[in-house]
């Protein structure tokens, strides 16, 4: 088998990143085995940085790297370095990421790498090009671990097995390579240790007897099956007729090393002594004399614990499928406390299911509302060094600001109409986001990074707050004291005639364009509202002044009606928000959670209910003045023993261009009603 030079680890798993990013396990599952090209520093544009190639395993902790040098220039120069210490640290080149909450689930390894040590001593991902697809994304990532030399007397087993040998593996991490079959058996075995010390005192006086008892293994009994005696049936596994032993030998010597250990440490915290019970628990060796005295495979006590009847079990099953009980586990414990039959099989066999599992290791999957429309607002809206912004107009649209004709029959030219100037200011506001974790949870929490997932969590929290503000206000009462005041970042939608057109969508007169009165009859209410929006929006269209395509913000259910358009023959008018979005006119269709319900009453008392929004983002403007960025304080408060941590920002915001928005709305109840 090939030599090695040397391996390392090419990534590891679990280890949160810089950028909040954690590659789970498995995430290369489908690269082990792969030979892949060993390569300097990530060159891998240039044949003369390729230094040889790199041998993967997917392994529990990472993917792990087993590299041969070849014999060009620059692959003996890297040998040396290798060998002398110079060089220490491996990283991959990876795309086809596949994320979920800024966990890597999958990927294709490219490349492997010498490098640099890096600054950060875990793992961290510096993204190289993101195509916005969810397998069209690159990464080189960085392991911060060392690499192993070999001998060059090694195969690639020797190296295997040493590497192995390397793992510092506990007892938690032995018991979850046992299966769920495995792990039953072991609990058992523990009880059954337990109450056979406990009861230790009576045995001794009839050792005699009790060697004497034996277990029937053998499979050839069917026939006189109403013959045998409790030991077999208790010992014989229900689905697979395995017994305990059967199950126990197929452990390996390490797994029975961790099973005698564990036993031990029970009878241990029990207060039984070897010597007082003469318990060996380094070796299972039936030859030897100093076997385990009670021997739990043997032991009658044991075989008449567990023990369900057919009939038990249908009735269990059956109780469990009622939709009052819903679980087996609750189902057994109902038949436990109404039946004695179950008494004296399984104490509290709740113990014996298997431990909860995360589906998504690591930090909890976060769950909040459409933030996808934020992302853009915040993007595309224009940026202004100064926070007190100041917008002025002239407005020249009076009928008598015109040119005139002139003739000699008059005395005198006449002036024209007044042009209306048009002014307005807009003066910052601070945004903040605070909270606050106790000391106790975060040096307790450890399968997560707590304060850079609540961190994470008030980033998201604050862009979302100043987009809603900026978009349609924050929702909060005039008089709220957490209110953003709209005269300090004005909402697109309730802005002044200047800025924003409000357009109303007039259902009764898409009925007549359609038509007349016999609409229903060929369409139904959906294309006869997405007729009104569209109808609505082109119109107020001629109006707008913007500058750009706007976009469309709007309700999910807004979209939804327009998407569910039918003919009466139930073929849908549109197929998919691309297409809508044509016949609006507009770049981009992008859904607002937040705006589902938004209702404003104008100065003569008429309700309006909010659909979407018109505008191109380029057209609102943010202020913000150095040091009003966005800005982390944090603070430690010893007599509550809590991290406190403060973000905020100073900004205004505002449409600076007249006419540049488009509200569409739907009359709710008129000034009369």
């Amino acid at each position: 088998m090939e030599n090695y030079d040397f391996s390392g680890w090419a990534t590891r798993n679990n280890l949160r990143c810089s950028d909040g990013r954690t590659i789970m396990k498995d995430a290369f599952k489908h690269c082990d085995g792969a030979e892949v090209p060993l390569v300097w520093n990530h060159q891998h544009n240039d044949p003369d940085n390729i230094l040889g190639k790199a041998l993967l395993h997917n392994r529990d902790e990472g993917v792990y790297a087993y590299c041969t040098f070849n014999d060009s220039e620059s692959g003996k120069t890297a040998k040396q370095l290798v060998r002398h210490g110079d060089i220490k640290a491996l990283s991959i080149y990876a795309n086809q990421l596949k994320e979920h909450m800024s966990c890597v689930s999958h990927g294709v390894i490219r490349e492997v790498s010498l490098v640099l040590a890096g600054a950060n001593p875990g793992a961290y991902i510096e993204n190289v090009i993101k195509h916005g697809e969810e397998f069209d994304s690159e990464a080189i990532i960085y392991t911060g671990e060392d690499i192993m030399l070999s001998h060059s007397d090694e195969d690639s087993e020797d190296i295997l097995e040493h590497a192995d040998e390397n793992k510092e593996e506990t007892v938690a991490d032995v018991l979850n390579t046992l299966s769920e079959k495995q792990k039953n058996v072991v609990y058992a075995l523990i009880g059954q240790a337990l109450e056979a010390s406990e009861s230790s005192d009576e045995e001794d006086e009839d050792d005699d007897d009790e060697n004497d008892k034996s277990v029937k293994h053998s499979s050839d009994a069917k026939d006189d099956k109403e013959e045998t005696d409790m030991a077999e049936d208790t010992n014989k596994n229900l689905e697979n007729e395995e017994t305990v032993a059967d199950v126990f030998e197929t452990l390996s010597e390490k797994q029975k090393t961790v099973v005698y250990a564990l036993i031990g440490q029970a009878l241990e915290e029990a207060g039984v002594t070897d010597e007082d019970d003469e318990v060996e628990h380094s070796d299972y060796n039936e030859g030897d004399e100093d076997y385990m005295k009670h021997n739990i495979f043997e032991n009658d006590e044991f075989a008449q614990t567990g023990v369900l009847s057919h009939a038990e079990q249908k009735e269990i099953i059956d109780l469990a499928k009622q939709s009052s009980v819903g679980s087996l586990r609750t189902a057994m414990q109902i038949y436990a406390e109404n039946n004695n039959s179950l008494a004296h099989g399984i104490d509290e066999i709740s113990n014996l299911f298997p431990d909860f599992k995360d589906v998504y290791p690591g930090a909890p999957e976060l769950l909040e509302r459409d933030h996808g429309w934020v992302a853009q607002v915040m993007k595309k809206a224009h940026k202004s060094p100064v926070s007190r912004i100041r917008t002025r107009h002239a407005d020249a649209r009076a009928a008598e600001v015109r040119a005139k004709g002139y003739s000699k029959r008059e005395s005198a030219k006449t002036i024209s109409g007044n042009v209306a100037a048009v002014m307005r200011t807009t003066d910052p506001q601070t945004v903040y986001y605070r909270d606050a974790l106790h000391r106790d949870d975060v040096v307790d929490i450890t399968d997560f990074d707590v304060i850079a997932y609540q961190k994470n969590i008030m980033q998201r929290g604050l862009e979302e707050e100043v987009a809603m503000a900026a978009l349609m206000g924050d929702g909060r009462a005039d008089d709220h004291a957490d209110k953003i005041n709209p005269l300090h970042i004005r909402p697109v939608w309730t802005d002044t005639d200047v800025y924003t057109i409000k357009a109303t969508i007039d259902m009764e007169a898409a009925k007549k364009e359609l038509q007349g009165s016999n609409t229903g009859a060929n369409f139904g209410e959906n294309y006869i509202f997405t007729e009104a929006v569209i109808a609505s929006a082109l119109y107020s269209r001629e109006q707008y002044k913007g500058q750009g395509l706007p976009d469309f913000y709007c309700a999910p259910h807004t979209l939804n009606t327009m998407l569910l358009a039918r003919d009466l023959n139930g073929r849908r008018i549109y197929e998919s928000a691309a297409d809508l979005a044509k016949v609006l006119n507009v770049g981009e269709i992008f859904t607002v959670e937040q705006m589902a319900g938004k209702t404003r009453t104008d100065d003569d008392g008429n309700e309006y209910k909010l659909h979407g929004i018109f505008v191109n983002m380029a057209n609102y403007t943010f202020g913000c003045a150095k040091g009003g960025e966005i800005t982390n304080f944090e603070d430690f408060d010893i007599d509550f023993n809590q991290y406190k941590y403060l973000m905020e920002t100073r900004l205004s915001g505002a449409l600076t261009h007249p006419l540049s928005a488009i509200a569409l709305e739907e009359l709710v109840v008129g000034a009369a009603g």
